[in-house]
């Protein structure tokens, strides 16, 4: 077969019927910069919320649960037989206090690990903050600054204030955007902070955040590990969580594993557990996603296959001169063929690059955010892969669609043609 001959005549067919080509691979264009669009736009949104989810979510958490036990103590110091059943009813936990064992040394043996890339000790607490008559329910977290700019950049969540004046001052405090609003207190006020157990301590307002989550915004509050032990009158080595980043978050779930092996006396929660709904949701979305793209190539791919089948029975005179002059089936299928993949070239090309400016378009409105989201425009991915997919796909499916009509084109009898 002469391939330079069947492209040359392959490409004087779309020019004689340029409409009918245009058409063509306006179909293809549209598909792919639609498929372009929606993929990167969706795995944005997906990216988005995974980031915000994970920039405050430690990859593994250590801590130590409320437990009910299942020790009878009416069965203590008594002969248990087969015949004997001791049973409790509406059973209550002990009074414990939610303190890791050694859970600073603990620390700091797990963060020299290699898998490790940092540890953030944790002093938490259920606390009211008291404005006027009114106690609001929040949460007060003492933390190790530098270990929580390095592993969840909260200085970067800052609205007002520093995170540094926590380590510059004693009793000083930062409180999230809306637990501010619902206080009316700005930086420099002092608010009265009270636990459960009726310890009371007034801190000062040194800083505002937020992190883009309002029922986090609304309750949550830091101060350093110090500040926290001392409103809740503990010791120094008092320590109820233990929050870890790893350098591959994949393989938390298998650190975890080992973890449990080397400490069996706490409770581990990797970051696929505690955000198994966001997952679900992710997941969720790119099948979505992925229907309404693939969906878009197949019907540009059927109109391809239209306007080819159209093009053939235009063109069945000749096919016909063509068959008589010599031309095999296999020739005639190759012109026809060259023909549908010089549309999916073109068209895919074209639909690229549309599909990648309206997505650079959208990357650049603003996002009506509203008081807590912290986003500014809509979340888009630039990501080569799904640009490489759309072309592949362009191409997969002009291939298809001018592959039957180009066999169809190779069984006319020139003939039957010529005669009638």
């Amino acid at each position: 077969m002469n391939w330079k001959l069947a492209f040359t005549i392959a490409s004087t067919h779309l020019l004689s019927k340029k409409k009918q080509s245009i058409i063509a691979m306006l179909g293809v264009t549209f598909g792919i910069s639609m498929f372009i669009i929606m993929i990167s736009f969706m795995t944005g949104v997906n990216q988005f919320l995974e980031d915000m989810a994970m920039d405050n979510t430690p990859h593994i958490r250590i801590y130590k649960p409320i437990e009910l036990r299942e020790e009878k103590i009416i069965a203590e110091g008594q002969q248990q037989t087969d015949k004997t059943w001791y049973v409790l009813e509406h059973q209550r936990p002990k009074n414990e206090l939610s303190k890791i064992k050694n859970g600073l040394i603990m620390g700091q043996r797990i963060e020299e690990m290699p898998e490790v890339l940092g540890v953030a000790p944790e002093v938490s607490s259920q606390v009211f903050f008291n404005n006027g008559p009114v106690q609001i329910p929040g949460t007060i977290s003492g933390i190790d600054i530098p270990s929580e700019e390095k592993l969840f950049s909260l200085d970067k969540k800052m609205d007002e204030g520093s995170l540094e004046e926590l380590q510059k001052g004693s009793d000083v405090i930062v409180i999230g955007k809306g637990l501010a609003k619902k206080m009316n207190a700005k930086v420099g006020d002092r608010v009265s902070v009270t636990t459960p157990s009726g310890n009371n301590l007034n801190v000062r307002v040194v800083g505002i955040f937020s992190f883009g989550i309002a029922a986090w915004d609304e309750t949550k509050s830091y101060a350093t590990l110090a500040t926290v032990q001392k409103i809740m009158g503990v010791d120094p080595s008092y320590i109820t969580d233990l929050n870890m980043k790893l350098k591959d978050k994949t393989g938390a779930v298998e650190f975890k594993k080992k973890l449990q092996a080397l400490y069996p006396n706490v409770y581990m929660e990797d970051w696929e557990t505690a955000n198994a709904s966001i997952l679900a949701g992710t997941k969720i979305r790119n099948i979505m996603t992925g229907v309404v793209c693939i969906t878009l190539l197949i019907v540009a791919g059927f109109g391809i296959y239209n306007i080819m089948n159209m093009n053939i029975i235009n063109k069945m005179k000749d096919i016909a001169i063509l068959k008589a002059t010599g031309f095999e089936g296999n020739d005639i299928t190759a012109i026809f063929l060259l023909q549908s993949l010089m549309i999916g070239i073109a068209g895919g090309i074209a639909g690229l690059a549309i599909g990648w400016f309206f997505s650079y378009l959208l990357s650049r409105t603003p996002f009506p955010a509203g008081e807590f989201f912290r986003i500014s425009t809509f979340p888009v991915n630039f990501k080569l892969f799904h640009y490489m997919s759309g072309l592949f796909f362009g191409f997969l499916t002009t291939l298809f669609a001018g592959y039957f009509p180009s066999k169809r084109a190779a069984k006319v009898d020139p003939v039957l043609i010529i005669r009638g």
